[in-house]
Formats: structure tokens, C-alpha cells, sequence
């Protein structure tokens, strides 16, 4: 009997993958491309939008030759969230690079908005940064020559990465995105479910531009590409594909990936509330017209810093090799770590700020500064835990991880003595893909319900706090003495 299979398209800051999951969500082909990222002016980040269209089809391609493809029942999307392309719908060319989530450009823009956050997180779950789609959106209309005029005669569209996929994937027919995507541009009002005008106005954006809003599993058009039909089943931003991937679908259940950037959800159901900590509330996912919630803590540099320890100063060889450094050192000899290379995120949002590497003295090595690298995850996801608590009143014993740095174990360890709380690995650590893959097999009928894949979620393997408190709380308190050096509080 030949069982169905699914094609996930993982579309990320870094690279683009397509992954082939069998119908129990194990992987059977892959294949990635590395994404160019380009870097114009100082804290400005770009891609090439051909060319994430260009890596995202040849890495389909590949994985569609694999013979078990001749089985693939639909496709799902999970990509990069807020980075930000608009298109000429006639030619679907982009008519600018796309503006990356971690672009800091907008930044004196956003200070001119600020008095209006109150009323933008009632509506949105946001705060005023950047790092939405937004004021990049404003940004292009307003730079790009010809741009405002053509967008006001209706002949632009804007979309997020997926969006943009979708646009191509069905030949300029479908211009759509997902609750999930729509909620991180600062632009949809997550409680009544739709493009906001007063937002819209704002920002300057005309309503003409957006795509139509769909669930998380819904019928987004059919490609052609293949060979054959195939529908598009399923969309969701990469943290929230997480989430669906991590089976975090009860109220108190909390996800943390950890890939360029880290980024940890926590559900906390159907009723929306904005954070009084500096989080954000956003759309989890969105299935039959139901909303549910998560608050989310955003840090914009995890894995990255270590891609920059290896390419930038030399310090290790590969990406792995920083476990045995980390390890190769009793502790961090006084060395921290702020790797606020694109401004800091939750609970801080400090756009303005830069990484910086405290207390070293003339015994500092580079282990010691590779070790306060990885620390720093267990710091800034602790930052994130106390606001969260203090937000929802939930402490959660259990973390649910996920990225390419969980594969490191001294993070895995260092989160779990940090956090006080058991770390879970699953058996597929590509949860975002993953995810794509089950909103894709909700839509083909593979999967009945949540509550199946929620029971059919496995721990393969489980990190419990080891170290003493005492020197947990000592550790944290000097990365909170440095943090606060560093901002001048």
C-alpha cells in the first residue's frame, strides 16, 4: 500500500529548504539552498526576492524527483516573518529587494509614532519597532521612484515571504496569506480579524496592496509546476508552523526555536489580551474562523551569533565545534555576551543597540567568549519566561525547542538550569517544516484533528535542571548587572 505524502517549503532567513514527510511526519527527502543576504548600509538587511523564489523552486524541484513524491497529496508553506516584498502584478517582478525582518532602517520613523503604541497594541499585539512589515512597507512607497504612484493606481501587491511564494507558485493567480503572516505586519487587527484602516492611514498604506486573509488550512490555489496539480493546503509564519509542529495546542504550553533568531510562544488560548511586560500578543493559528492566541517574546540574534563567531572573528571552525569549546572552559570566567547585532528584541526592544562582549580581562579566551555566546540563550530566554509569568500568571515546567542550535547540548543543558524547567527535544527537530507539513496534511484529510497530533507528539530527548539555584540566580544576576551597563540604566 503506498501512503501519501506532503511537501513542506521552509523558507528562512538563511536558506531555503523543501522537506517530503511521509504521512506520520518523518522526513523521507530534503534538500537547501543557502540564501544570500546583502547588507547596504549600516543596519540595513536585504535579500533578493528572485532569488527566494529562485533557491525555493529549484530545492521543490529536487525534492519532487525523489520517487515517493508520486504520492505528494498537497503543500505546505512556513517562512521568515515580516520580511517584506512588493510586486508589480502585472510583470510580478519585485520592484525593490526585500526589506528583511531584522532591517533596523525605519527606526527614526518608528520613534515619530511612538505616542500612538497604546492604541497600535490594542489593535495588533505589537509594539512600534522596525521589525514589522509596516514601516517597511512605508519605507519602499516612499523611496522606491514611481512606487506611491503605481500603488495608488492598484497596479502593486504586497505580501510576506509566503504570500509572495504563493503569488508564484500559481502563476500570478492567488494573492493571499495567512491569519498567522497577516498578524506580524502591524497592519491587521488580530481581535476583529481584518486589514485595520486607522492602521492603513497611519502608515500611509493604501488597502489595494494586500493580500486576502485565509486560515491556517484552507485552499490557497493549486500549482502546476510539478508536473501535476498539487494544492497548497496550509500557511503559517515559521514560529507559528512551530507551534503546530510542536503540538503546542493547550492553553500553558510553550514552544522556543532557536535558528538565526530565538523565538519562544506561549498559548494562552482564545481570549486576546495585550502583554503589560513589553511581549507580543499574536495570532498562534487560526482554524474555521478561530482564533487562538500566544504571547511571544521575539530575540533577534541566537544561532546567528555563533555563525558570526565562526565567519567574522575566526574563533571556531564550524558551527558545532562551539559545544566543545563552551565545554573545554569550567565557566565563563566573568565574559558576557549581548548579541545585539540588530538592536534588542522582548522585553527591552532597543533598536538602537549593538552587541557588545563585557568583562573581559587578560585571561579572557575564546572559549570564554564562545561560551558567553551560548549562554546567552539560557539569559535572554529567561528574560522572556519572568515577563511571560508576570503577563499570564503560568510558570511552565516544560519547553518544548526546537532550531538548528538545539542540536548543541550545552545550550540544551544551560536552558534547563537556567529556566528551571525541562527542555524537550522531539524526534524531527525541524518543527517549522514539520508544521507546514500538518497544516498541509489537516487539509488533504491525513490528520483528523489536533487532538490526534497532539497525542501522537514524542520526546526524544529530555534535559532536567542540574545545576545548583544559587549559582544559576548568580549567573543571571550578573548578565542583568552587564545588561544594564550596557543600556546606561
Amino acid at each position: 500500500m503506498t501512503h501519501p505524502t506532503l511537501l513542506a517549503i521552509d523558507q528562512g532567513t538563511t536558506s531555503s529548504r523543501a522537506i517530503l514527510f511521509s504521512h506520520d511526519g518523518k522526513i523521507i527527502a530534503t534538500a537547501q539552498k543557502e540564501l544570500k543576504q546583502h547588507y547596504p548600509q549600516k543596519s540595513w538587511v536585504e535579500q533578493d526576492a528572485e532569488d527566494i523564489w529562485a533557491d525555493t523552486f529549484a530545492v521543490c524541484r529536487e525534492v519532487m524527483e525523489h520517487p515517493q513524491a508520486k504520492s505528494c497529496v498537497a503543500i505546505g508553506i512556513t517562512n521568515q516573518r515580516e520580511t517584506t516584498i512588493l510586486w508589480d502584478r502585472e510583470t510580478g517582478k519585485p520592484i525593490y529587494n526585500a526589506i528583511v525582518w531584522q532591517d533596523r532602517r525605519t527606526a527614526d520613523f518608528c520613534a515619530t509614532i511612538k505616542p500612538h503604541e497604546k492604541t497600535i497594541t490594542e489593535k495588533t499585539g505589537l509594539l512600534v519597532d522596525p521589525y514589522f512589515s509596516c514601516s517597511k512597507i512605508k519605507w519602499i512607497l516612499d523611496n522606491v521612484p514611481g512606487a506611491r504612484v503605481a500603488a495608488d493606481a492598484g497596479r502593486l501587491a504586497f505580501g510576506t515571504v509566503d504570500c509572495f511564494l504563493l503569488w508564484r507558485l500559481t502563476e500570478g493567480r492567488v494573492h493571499a496569506t495567512d491569519a498567522t503572516n497577516a498578524s506580524r505586519t502591524g497592519i491587521y487587527n488580530i481581535v476583529t480579524n481584518d486589514w485595520d484602516d486607522d492602521l492603513l492611514k497611519l502608515y500611509d498604506i493604501p488597502r489595494s496592496l494586500l493580500p486576502e486573509v485565509k486560515d491556517n488550512v484552507a485552499h490557497y490555489g493549486d500549482t502546476t509546476l510539478f508536473g501535476r496539480p498539487l494544492p497548497i493546503g496550509g500557511m503559517a509564519g515559521d514560529q507559528q508552523a512551530a507551534v503546530i509542529g510542536q503540538a503546542c495546542f493547550s492553553p500553558g504550553m510553550m514552544k522556543s526555536t532557536y535558528g538565526t533568531g530565538c523565538f519562544a510562544l506561549l498559548n494562552i488560548g482564545e481570549t486576546f489580551r495585550t502583554s503589560k511586560n513589553r511581549l507580543l500578543t499574536t495570532i498562534a493559528y487560526r482554524f474555521d474562523g478561530k482564533t487562538t492566541y500566544a504571547l511571544e517574546g521575539s530575540i533577534f540574534v541566537a544561532r546567528a551569533a555563533i555563525q558570526w563567531l565562526r565567519d567574522n572573528l575566526g574563533i571556531i571552525g564550524a558551527a558545532p565545534d562551539s559545544e566543545k569549546q563552551a565545554m573545554s572552559v569550567p565557566d565563563n570566567n566573568g565574559v558576557y555576551f549581548i548579541p545585539a547585532f540588530t538592536g534588542l528584541g522582548a522585553p527591552h526592544w532597543r533598536p538602537e543597540a549593538r552587541a557588545a562582549i563585557l568583562g573581559l580581562t587578560r585571561e579572557s579566551t575564546g572559549a570564554h567568549i564562545v561560551r558567553a555566546a551560548l549562554e546567552a540563550q539560557g539569559y535572554q530566554t529567561r528574560d522572556l519566561l519572568q515577563a511571560m509569568q508576570a503577563d499570564s500568571g503560568i510558570a511552565p515546567k516544560t519547553l518544548r525547542v526546537d532550531g538548528g542550535l538545539v542540536a548543541n547540548g550545552f545550550v540544551c543543558q544551560f536552558l534547563a538550569d537556567m529556566l528551571d524547567a525541562a527542555i524537550e527535544l522531539p524526534p524531527v527537530t525541524e518543527t517549522t517544516a514539520l508544521g507546514a507539513a500538518t497544516l498541509a496534511g489537516l487539509y488533504a484529510g491525513i490528520h483528523k484533528d489536533l487532538q490526534g497530533i497532539q497525542q501522537s507528539w514524542a520526546c526524544a530527548k529530555r534535559y532536567e535542571p542540574r545545576m545548583e539555584k544559587a549559582s544559576c540566580d548568580a549567573l543571571y544576576a550578573g548578565w542583568k548587572a552587564n545588561l544594564a551597563y550596557f543600556l546606561g540604566k
